[in-house]
């Protein structure tokens, strides 16, 4: 699953990190984790999880030692709001990041 239309305006890192975010739900990830799904340098995804957090679309929690990182329920698309099928105009922005 990918973070919601309108967070998709951003640098391509920290799409990458919400969407991997989204896709892990209420679990979470650690920042290990965060840096095997997000293709791109430890710069960039530290750069990326603050820009995140200072907008509010992240939290950072820690439980038992572990500290996880969250996507906000306003970046979760409702599954039962997805559109089935994706237009070509959308489909085309979410190829080229538009």
């Amino acid at each position: 699953m990918k973070a919601k239309r309108e967070f998709r305006d951003r640098e391509d890192v920290e799409v990458a990190v919400l969407d991997a975010l989204v896709d892990r739900g209420s679990d979470g990830m650690t920042v290990f984790e965060l840096r095997a799904a997000v293709d791109g340098d430890i710069d960039d995804l530290e750069d990326a999880l603050a820009e995140l957090k200072d907008d509010s679309l992240i939290s950072v929690e820690t439980e038992d030692e572990k500290t996880v990182v969250l996507p906000d329920d306003r970046v979760v698309p409702d599954p039962a709001e997805a559109p089935d099928d994706t237009s070509l105009l959308d489909a085309l922005r979410d190829r080229f990041g538009f």
